[in-house]
């Protein structure tokens, strides 16, 4: 994020570059940064002259360098942006040639989602030298719910941990799924609300009671009874709630209470840190501990292997998902 920051203070400072490279497997930032530049280099009165939108799936690398090579109509800039570049995958080391001697006038912005260009190759070092190269990196699980409050921090919202933990396990990591459930939700939110769980429910629709996250909490308190209701919601409503993706979430909470039997340094801050959690959530793992010692938490996470394969249909026998999750469940609680 910081990156970002960077590179689109120097484009506000005029320190603009003739190759734009963006690239990598998290497409939020590359769309962001390639919409700033098609807003802001130009003037309005000058984008229909000099602003091109090109697609991969449509054009050659030679038609990008042709249209690259053009000057610019009563501007100072032409800016040729390339959507989906990533479809040209295969011919894309032929713009090395281009990036090594670009265009002064000329901001070509390559986007080149989902994927990576050779680092040891040409183009990456041609690139390197004449502009700039970015790389968009998927984050980790952990690091999403401290995204989305530093997203809404400058439009005047914040939201509670809980609520960013819904969105995470409900939507994964993929940051342009999450905005966009952020953006409807700032629609219909005053600047200075909080979003909350309720109003996660009310108008995204997952349910604030019945979801993976209270299900690990009910399992860390030994609260069978919540368990069991959570597991009964589940199996009612398979589609909304993947028997796969609540096993590969408490294969990742058994883990982390693993981790934490092991340390040394018991200390909220020092707990936070080692496990890369929330500190709001560290008395779960506390509590957990307690209800889990190590050599239980070694079986569980056994079970969860198991049921990890047989939820993707291995050695399961057409078993309903909801037989399996509350086989597992009396496993765990037991």
């Amino acid at each position: 994020m910081d990156e970002v920051k960077q590179l689109v203070a120097d484009i506000k400072d005029g320190k603009i570059k003739p190759v734009y490279f963006l690239m990598g497997e998290e497409s939020y930032y590359i769309d962001k940064i390639s919409e700033f530049i098609e807003n802001t280099i130009l003037t309005e009165a000058e984008r229909g002259f000099n602003q091109v939108v090109l697609y991969g799936r449509d054009v050659t690398v030679e038609d990008i360098i042709s249209q690259a090579k053009r000057y610019p109509m009563m501007a100072e800039h032409q800016v040729v942006i390339v959507k989906e570049a990533q479809d040209l995958s295969r011919t894309i080391e032929k713009l090395s040639s281009y990036a090594e001697s670009p265009q002064p006038s000329t901001v070509l912005v390559i986007n080149y989602k989902y994927k990576k260009i050779d680092k040891r190759k040409a183009l990456y070092k041609a690139v390197r030298k004449s502009g700039v190269v970015y790389e968009s990196k998927k984050l980790y699980e952990n690091q999403v719910a401290d995204w989305i409050r530093r997203v809404l921090a400058p439009k005047n919202y914040t939201i509670s941990p809980k609520a960013a933990q819904m969105l995470v396990e409900f939507l994964g990591t993929e940051l342009s799924k999450i905005n966009n459930e952020l953006e409807k939700l700032q629609i219909i939110l005053k600047p200075g609300s909080q979003i909350t769980p309720e109003i996660i429910e009310e108008n995204i629709g997952i349910s604030k009671d019945f979801n993976n996250f209270e299900l690990r909490k009910a399992i860390g308190d030994r609260d069978s009874k919540k368990a069991f209701q959570i597991i009964k919601y589940f199996s009612e409503n398979p589609k909304d709630n993947p028997m796969v993706v609540t096993v590969a979430l408490l294969f990742n909470f058994f883990s982390q209470l693993l981790h934490y039997h092991g340390l040394r340094d018991k200390s909220p801050r020092s707990v936070a840190s080692a496990l890369k959690i929330n500190p709001y959530f560290v008395n779960e793992y506390v509590t957990a501990a307690k209800n889990y010692p190590m050599k239980k938490v070694s079986v569980i996470v056994s079970h969860l292997r198991t049921f990890d394969v047989k939820s993707k249909g291995v050695d399961s026998n057409a078993v309903p998902q909801g037989d399996l999750l509350k086989e597992l469940m009396a496993k765990i609680l037991a």
